[in-house]
């Protein structure tokens, strides 16, 4: 095997690679700044201008924006913020029934999810709002029956109480309408115990959207109820009406509903509601109405009114002892009071000083001065007025119906918190009516037609029906007959029964969609005559809707059909704008007529035989089972008890 060759260390030798320097730059020039001709020709600095602009921009309107609110909220009570809140709803609720409002919505997975969060919506910018806002949210929960049941189950609690103001606020008020006087000067009041003068609560006995109402006891020992318009209407009220106009105006385009015609009348009369000598002025006239009508003299109680210490924001009346109307069981159970005594302050009797039954609590903060006389409800509440519903409901009825067909003078606002009931003396009871803000007034010549048009429901007389009625611009008397007397029409075409009836069990189960839109063609149906059509209607319709429910929430102890047609008959035989001789036509008409007022009486005492025996709930209760069938096939869910909450 050969050998390998010897290796030696001292015979190897590295082999370097020669690395050329000729084209690298040496390190002294590096630190060389280039040459200007190397940089190529020279071009301008960025500037941003777009990105600078529109920050500018950005900043003038958040600046601006911030400033406007500021002074808004300062100086405007919020009135511009309470526009633009409702215009953003307004505009976003739109929009939602527009994309999404059909059979199968985009954006939704019903049509009733559409109305839930459009209800969610507009409750929370009404509460947000306040002031007018809760007073038209209060209408719209009159009115709810008519509205989707996710509408009707938001504004049940539109009833509650609103947030009172300050006491600063309160004064302030007062000093701005009484030409700088103290809340001291002007009613001749102290805060600090003075013997010699009288006292006032600076904390609100009650609180509304508009004002609120503060108990005092002058110096000649008169008890009144002081009623104070919130600082903040004044400012708002301009603005909050304004915008329910534009939302109005672009509602009607939009949905093509013939809703703006209303608006004028209704923004009129809730501008009227605002103004206290109004509100004054109409107290004094239907207590002047009442004590010249025998048949209500003795039975109705309006109170008094002091002139000389009202103002346009502030109305000054004689306190009103008494129980509310929605308080049954105040009313009905046992009366221990005395015989041949009534309740404290009944027929306008002066209220007692205080007494072992009415302890005066003397409070430090002025906030329970007020004494308490309920000592004839007993210890522990047992007790009542005595009274009988029947009586108490009657007198109601009687009322309003003389309001409508006799006087033309008609309080739109008749809610179980705006009526008191006391007892007489003799053992029966008195009718107390507070709150006359809100009122319409009848032509002779549309109270007239209005008499004619509920007597011809009483009698079927669809001649005089369709008469009266396409005077007013309707063009389906059968739907309005229905609508006015809150239960279906029986007499005429029979179009609304037929309607009713010919559908068959599938048509019976449209979509939401469907019946939606049937109601807005029923809509248009009363509507037909825009400028014909009677704007009082607004107002009376929710009148007769809130006895009716007034009527139910009691058990229906009253045929109130039977006794609005008999005020109606009665009322052409007494209208003192006919002549002698059609006077006495319609005296002997009304004899006639009210021998046909028995078959109500036949209707309404089987329902009352039902009621007792187990079967059914009254009348009321019938007659709104028989709308709730009929308008569910017209496009309307009618579920909600009106005074529910």
């Amino acid at each position: 095997m050969p050998r390998s060759p010897a290796f030696h260390l001292h015979s190897y030798r590295p082999q370097v690679r020669a690395i050329s320097t000729e084209n690298r730059p040496s390190i002294a020039s590096s630190f060389v700044p280039p040459s200007p001709k190397s940089l190529g020709p020279p071009s301008l600095a960025k500037e941003y201008r777009r990105f600078r602009k529109w920050s500018r921009r950005v900043a003038y309107l958040f600046f601006t924006s911030t400033a406007i609110y500021a002074a808004d909220k300062r100086f405007n009570h919020s009135a511009v913020a309470r526009s633009v809140r409702t215009f953003r709803v307004g505009l976003i609720t739109a929009l939602d029934y527009k994309i999404n409002f059909r059979e199968n919505p985009w954006l939704a997975d019903s049509a009733i999810d559409v109305h839930r969060r459009s209800a969610e919506r507009l409750n929370d910018v009404l509460r947000a709002n306040g002031g007018l806002y809760l007073k038209i949210g209060q209408a719209i929960a009159m009115q709810s029956a008519i509205l989707p049941p996710e509408f009707q189950k938001m504004f049940s609690k539109m009833f509650d109480d609103a947030p009172q103001n300050d006491w600063k606020d309160v004064e302030q008020v007062i000093r701005e309408d009484f030409d700088g006087k103290s809340p001291e000067e002007v009613f001749g009041i102290s805060f600090d115990g003075d013997p010699e003068m009288g006292v006032m609560e600076k904390t609100a006995r009650a609180s509304a959207s508009v004002a609120q109402v503060h108990w005092a006891r002058l110096r000649d020992g008169r008890e009144i109820a002081i009623k104070i318009q919130k600082r903040e209407i004044a400012a708002q009220v301009g603005w909050d009406l304004w915008a329910f106009k534009v939302v109005a105006r672009a509602y009607t385009w939009w949905f093509d509903l013939p809703l703006y015609t209303l608006v004028p009348y209704i923004t009129e009369r809730l501008m009227l509601e605002t103004d206290f000598i109004n509100e004054a002025e109409n107290s004094e006239r239907m207590s002047r109405l009442v004590a010249g009508e025998p048949r209500l003299r003795n039975r109705v109680y309006i109170p008094r009114v002091y002139k000389d210490l009202s103002s346009k924001r502030i109305m000054t009346a004689e306190w009103i002892e008494g129980v509310r109307l929605w308080d049954k069981d105040g009313i009905t159970r046992p009366w221990q009071g005395g015989w041949r005594e009534g309740s404290p302050g009944c027929g306008g009797t002066p209220l007692d000083a205080p007494s072992s039954h009415t302890l005066l609590k003397e409070d430090t903060d002025s906030s329970h001065l007020k004494p308490d006389r309920t000592w004839w409800r007993g210890d522990r509440d047992q007790n009542g007025l005595g009274l009988s519903l029947q009586e108490v409901m009657t007198t109601m009825v009687d009322l309003f119906s003389a309001q409508m067909f006799l006087w033309g003078q008609v309080h739109a606002d008749p809610h179980p918190g705006n009526i008191f009931v006391r007892r007489l003396p003799n053992g029966h009871s008195e009718l107390v009516l507070i709150d006359h803000g809100l009122y319409v007034r009848m032509s002779p010549k549309f109270r007239h037609d209005y008499s004619r048009f509920w007597k011809a429901l009483m009698t079927f007389d669809n001649p005089t029906l369709h008469d009266v009625v396409q005077g007013w611009g309707i063009s389906n008397a059968d739907l309005f007959a229905s609508a006015t007397m809150m239960r279906p029409y029986e007499g005429g075409d029979g179009s609304t029964s037929l309607r009713i009836k010919g559908l068959s069990e599938g048509e019976r189960k449209k979509r939401q969609y469907e019946m939606q839109q049937a109601m807005r063609k029923g809509v248009r149906e009363i509507l037909s005559d825009e400028d014909k059509w009677p704007k009082e209607l607004i107002f009376i319709g929710r009148n007769m809707r809130i006895v009716q429910g007034n009527n139910q929430y009691l058990g229906t102890p009253v045929n109130r059909i039977k006794i609005t047609g008999y005020w109606a008959s009665r009322s052409l035989a007494e209208d003192p704008e006919l002549p002698w001789s059609q006077r006495w036509g319609n005296y002997y008409r009304h004899l006639v007529f009210r021998m046909v007022l028995f078959a109500s009486d036949v209707y309404f005492y089987a329902s009352k035989l039902r009621q007792w025996l187990g079967r059914g709930k009254g009348m009321e209760d019938d007659v709104e089972s028989h709308m709730k069938k009929m308008a569910k096939d017209m496009g309307v869910e009618l579920n909600h008890n009106v005074f529910e909450g």
